[in-house]
């Protein structure tokens, strides 16, 4: 008795911890913002009106150009793919080899020998397959520049973190943007995202539920022989 209520205590406890990581969304390093190169602490306020550091252009063009800025990549993903295959194989073989003269005889049946020989075989095969693929990723993140090429081409990364009442939702997307692509709202389509990662993925109950389990992965895999 006392093992079982030890068992259910650090049970317990586990659920407890998991709960708790739970509600600390984790930032992947490899998506951290990058800081502008050419970044300065600004000064402090010396009662004056206008402050040194704190302007704002009117006519400065507000896309992204120069590492540290931000821009907003609108996710437009669609694919569909159909694949069919129809196989279908014949093949029909016949040999027949009639009674030879054997020293001038014709007819060794005479003598109790039955030299006719003959050769049938047949084969057929039939196969077909068909699949069917549709994938669609709609909505926004807004990324950071980490890099700028020395053609001029933007270097992007970034990653968006929701807490739902049943886990974590993640999306984390990587490529290389042209600035001619930059919309005037400073926004691009994904589709125009060279080398470009996304990556929707989560955890927690929800997330859990749909992954198979260990023992349907063992049936289901390479190794099994059946």
């Amino acid at each position: 008795m006392k093992t079982l209520k030890l068992f259910v205590l650090v049970f317990m406890l586990s659920g407890c911890a998991m709960m708790d990581n739970m509600s600390k969304p984790r930032h992947d390093p490899e998506y951290v913002p990058a800081k502008p190169t050419s970044y300065q602490v600004p000064q402090s306020n010396n009662g004056s009106i206008y402050q040194a550091g704190y302007e704002v252009s009117l006519f400065e063009d507000i896309r992204a150009r120069r590492i540290g800025d931000i821009l907003t990549i609108n996710l437009v993903e669609k694919t569909n793919a159909k694949k069919q295959a129809d196989t279908d194989i014949k093949k029909d073989n016949s040999t027949s080899i009639s009674t030879p003269t054997i020293l001038g005889m014709s007819d060794p049946s005479k003598f109790g020998l039955n030299l006719d020989s003959s050769l049938a075989s047949a084969s057929d095969f039939a196969g077909e397959t068909e699949s069917t693929q549709n994938n669609s990723l709609s909505g926004s993140i807004t990324v950071s520049v980490i890099d700028v090429l020395p053609n001029g081409y933007l270097k992007i990364r970034g990653e968006k973190r929701v807490r739902l009442n049943q886990g974590n939702e993640y999306i984390r997307l990587s490529g290389i943007i042209r600035p001619t692509d930059i919309n005037p709202d400073n926004s691009v389509e994904s589709t125009r995202i060279a080398d470009a990662t996304i990556m929707y993925t989560g955890e927690g109950a929800l997330a859990d539920a749909n992954k198979i389990g260990w023992l349907a992965r063992f049936f289901i895999s390479a190794v099994f022989p059946f």
